[in-house]
């Protein structure tokens, strides 16, 4: 057996990034529908560096250990750093050549991720403006 499949195999029956996260920043589905191969990417962000990153899902052993190998890659990271993940990243991760239907199952994981870190960006946005709103309303009020 290949080295690359037995971590692939490894890193899809037991992964220890598999599970839920208590207070996550961000929570994002994905599925890649035909396939029918599932992500969810749950995660923590704390002072600009991706804290703790888990998944669940259902799907080829593809999927589902990309994902554990791309919550190892990057827990720890900054976000600066975990946003420039792309194909190469992923194809380097897994260690083997896939052709283009393993690619998808293989960047379903990416694909989750970067969807949970925009959703985390949007939040942050408007909870950065409500509290930017009720600071000038509080100021506005005690100068009045």
């Amino acid at each position: 057996m290949n080295i690359y499949h037995e971590l692939l195999v490894e890193h899809y029956r037991y992964s220890p990034y598999r599970g839920t996260v208590n207070q996550p920043s961000f929570t994002i589905n994905t599925m890649n529908p035909s396939c029918g191969d599932s992500i969810t990417m749950a995660g923590v962000i704390s002072a600009g560096t991706l804290e703790q990153l888990l998944f669940d899902g259902a799907g080829c052993v593809i999927s589902q250990a990309t994902a554990s190998l791309l919550c190892q890659a990057t827990v720890g990271k900054l976000l600066a750093d975990v946003e420039r993940y792309d194909t190469t990243d992923i194809i380097a991760l897994i260690g083997m050549p896939l052709g283009p239907t393993r690619l998808k199952c293989a960047l379903l994981p990416l694909d989750a991720l970067r969807a949970g870190l925009i959703q985390y960006r949007a939040q942050s946005t408007k909870e950065n403006d409500a509290r930017s709103c009720q600071s000038s309303s509080s100021t506005t009020t005690r100068s009045a």
